[in-house]
């Protein structure tokens, strides 16, 4: 299993793509400014979708990406994500007033886009790989996933403040492989980040501290300019944990 980092940036500027991981070819994990990278071909082998939530940052480029390979896809692309989510999408953007609705096109009986509700703790297979849902604690219904393959499995928070769920959720599983978790802020703005439900250095070392897996951990979603003083104080406060900032373009290997 491919996992391919198209964009983890908590904001734009030049280089910065927002969140979205490619598995294998096939199976996108949001769907931020980071699949805008993709060439078209690259684009025409997407055949799923798994969105954490409805913010803007993490499902934006879902229009752009239908629109682009619209002519060469023959089987919908399946969105799955809570139905709360779904129906955000459908209110929000594929309503005719921001986006035509590509769930009804070319026509209602054969569209090009296809949603699929999926609910916290539930397992969709994909070709040999389960993708599971988690819920997680953000400012709208939020869920991170667990992707495995074989013996080899990674995780992702989405964006999150501090939870038991996710973490109670990883620890029944035997092993994990790699861990992409959120921190969007700095300790300075701890305040900001509880109002948005959000994790800065202090708030996920008291998270991870549950998890029993000895995983390499990425941190994503930082905000630009903050970069390096999320990861100094994260490294500070969890220092048993040899921790990396997820950069865009990086490659794993499970």
């Amino acid at each position: 299993m491919n996992l391919r980092v198209l964009g983890c940036s908590g904001g734009v500027g030049a280089g910065l793509r927002t969140t979205s991981l490619l598995v294998d070819k096939d199976v996108l994990i949001d769907a931020g400014s980071g699949v805008g990278d993709l060439f078209l071909e690259e684009m025409s082998h997407i055949r799923h979708i798994f969105l954490t939530h409805s913010h803007l940052d993490h499902v934006g480029f879902i229009p752009f990406l239908v629109d682009s390979i619209f002519e060469r896809i023959i089987d919908p692309i399946i969105v799955h994500a809570q139905p709360e989510t779904l129906a955000a999408l459908q209110e929000h953007i594929f309503n005719w007033v921001i986006w035509p609705d590509f769930t009804r096109l070319p026509s209602a009986e054969s569209p090009v886009l296809k949603f699929e509700p999926m609910l916290p703790g539930e397992t969709v297979w994909i070709d040999g790989r389960a993708v599971e849902m988690i819920p997680v604690n953000h400012i709208v219904p939020a869920v991170g996933y667990r992707v495995a393959s074989g013996e080899n499995s990674f995780a992702f928070t989405g964006d999150t403040t501090t939870n038991d769920t996710f973490w109670e959720a990883l620890n029944k599983h035997e092993s994990l492989n790699l861990l992409i978790i959120e921190t969007a802020f700095a300790n300075r703005q701890q305040d900001l980040a509880d109002m948005s439900k959000h994790y800065c250095p202090s708030t996920l070392a008291q998270d991870l501290s549950k998890l029993k897996h000895k995983s390499e951990v990425y941190l994503t979603h930082l905000k630009p300019g903050e970069e390096m003083a999320i990861l100094s104080e994260a490294r500070a406060a969890m220092h048993q944990r040899q921790l990396k900032t997820l950069v865009g373009g990086e490659q794993f290997q499970l």
